[in-house]
């Protein structure tokens, strides 16, 4: 059973930048493809951005592209999130899935694993 650990959220001020990271665990880290999602309060949860397996193949949504890159290291079952010029806008709880798919997805529902998620705050 895989599981997934967020951590490095906190609070940041307009146009600061964060590093969140996802940690793997229980299963082989290179068999899933992974993606970042936010929830903000009264909000749906929707998708950040995705990178598949080997890492070949990423997506961002429209709102951080630009700003958001992620990257992952197999090595170390992790994936990485950096976040630069943030917005009060992007202040949200931040969660990472997994998925076994060979697709990059950005919808909640093609993920089978979830991680507990970190607060990110953008504020003055």
């Amino acid at each position: 059973q895989l599981q997934l650990v967020e951590s490095g959220g906190g609070l940041v001020q307009p146009g600061g930048s964060l590093r969140l990271s996802c940690a793997a665990s229980g299963s082989p880290f290179d068999r899933y493809t992974i993606g970042w999602f936010r929830q903000a309060p009264g909000k749906e949860r929707e998708g950040v951005s995705c990178i598949t397996k080997s890492g070949g193949n990423t997506n961002y949504a429209d709102s951080v592209k630009g700003r958001f890159t992620i990257s992952r290291d197999n090595a170390k079952n992790t994936v990485y999130l950096q976040m630069n010029n943030l917005k009060p806008e992007d202040t949200a709880i931040y969660y990472c899935a997994a998925r076994r798919g060979l697709m990059c997805a950005m919808r909640t529902a093609s993920y089978d694993y979830w991680g507990q998620g970190t607060q990110v705050t953008v504020s003055s």
